[in-house]
């Protein structure tokens, strides 16, 4: 059996490493540093998204298994990562930036995977709903032979016109790190709403794990983009003025 998720998770990281690279020569910024914050980043992304997936069944022989079922998880070992490289080498520029568009064309890529092996998503009679095979993994509707959601669709299409407003707007913001502010932001807002569709277990007030956690993002993230845009980070993507 051809292991199409891990064909195309794979895809995906090479996809935002080509991506990383281009980017960092673009602004000057490629060097050994940088690619140790990227070793940092896939280092971290790995552990995360085991951790992250094995605290769902807290079971020591599903630490593989189940990790690299874990998008957020993933996401937040590879910020450690960085970050903790970085420490490490001494390396002071930031580096969220060259990240950004590299992330975002690289999880469209390695959505394909989960599109093609996992459950689609929460039923639905919307006439976009999709059918999956009888087969596949930890999926009623698929047995039941009901439409549903496409919700990795739904993300990829996300990612795609993520990563077009990204490398639109990363000529115009100059601001190191905002364009990652932005990009965090924005999936972390579209994950919470997605979720809704997806067909993740329930645990709390009829929220998913990802929305649990995300009700403690989301907010810190509000609250970095506002004090962003009080100081006028994101005036060059509106053109506007600053008030003296």
């Amino acid at each position: 059996m051809v292991p199409l998720h891990e064909i195309f998770v794979g895809l995906g990281v090479f996809t935002a490493s080509v991506v990383f690279v281009r980017e960092a020569r673009r602004r000057g910024a490629l060097n050994e540093q940088s690619l140790i914050a990227v070793t940092g980043a896939l280092v971290g992304g790995a552990i995360g998204m085991r951790l992250a997936g094995w605290l769902e069944t807290l079971n020591l022989q599903d630490l593989w298994l189940y990790g690299s079922r874990s998008i957020l998880g993933g996401l937040t070992g590879a910020y450690v990562g960085v970050l903790v490289a970085k420490k490490i080498i001494g390396y002071k520029e930031r580096t969220g930036d060259l990240f950004a568009p590299a992330v975002a064309l690289g999880m469209a890529v390695g959505r394909i995977g989960c599109h093609l092996t996992e459950a689609p998503g929460r039923p639905t009679d919307l006439p976009w709903g999709v059918h999956a095979p009888a087969t596949t993994p930890e999926c009623p509707g698929c047995l039941a032979g009901q439409a549903m959601h496409p919700s990795f669709l739904y993300e990829i299409i996300f990612q795609l016109a993520a990563f077009a407003v990204l490398m639109w707007a990363r000529k115009r913001l100059t601001q190191p790190g905002e364009l990652f502010t932005l990009y965090l932001a924005g999936y972390a807002a579209f994950r919470f709403v997605v979720e809704f569709t997806r067909a993740n277990e329930t645990l709390w007030l009829g929220l998913t794990g990802p929305q649990c956690f995300l009700l403690v993002g989301l907010p810190l993230l509000a609250l970095r983009l506002a004090y962003g845009w009080r100081r006028g980070y994101y005036d060059p993507l509106f053109q506007r003025k600053v008030m003296t």
